[in-house]
């Protein structure tokens, strides 16, 4: 799969509390238009499993090609991986990262179990675009190369 070019987002989500969870995920697809569907993948063992399928409501941060660190920050297993992040909240109350080009709000649709990961589904409710140019992933590294 590493010759398949992919964008970076970030999934986010209300934890318990309404504490914020994120994590980076490259597996964003289309699934329909009518209704707006899209999918992710999570693995079963992420730290946000548990909190992306007992959430009824998740974001799909879309990343800007300056942001590697940020992608690289939430693909970590950093204690907080908020503190110093710049993020708003939605009317909703969804966590929303900022300067991302482009957020998707999401009612979970549905689920399915698929191997070492659930394929999650979501409806979008809502979102937002901004200016740039998408962060790509491609060959185990960040970008398009030779």
């Amino acid at each position: 799969m590493g010759r398949f070019a992919t964008g970076v987002t970030v999934l986010t989500v209300n934890g318990p509390g309404g504490r914020p969870l994120g994590m980076t995920a490259s597996s964003l697809a289309s699934v329909s238009l009518v209704p707006p569907l899209v999918s992710v993948c999570v693995d079963h063992q992420a730290v946000l499993h548990d909190a992306m399928l007992a959430a009824p409501i998740f974001v799909v941060n879309i990343l800007e090609s300056g942001q590697e660190a940020l992608s690289r920050r939430f693909a970590d297993r950093h204690e907080d991986r908020f503190e110093g992040v710049g993020y708003h909240r939605s009317p909703e109350g969804l966590v929303m990262l900022d300067g991302a080009l482009a957020h998707l709000e999401c009612d979970r649709f549905t689920s399915y179990p698929a191997g070492d990961h659930t394929i999650i589904i979501g409806r979008v409710i809502g979102g937002s675009t901004g200016e740039g140019r998408p962060l790509l992933y491609y060959r185990g590294g960040y970008g398009l190369r030779e």
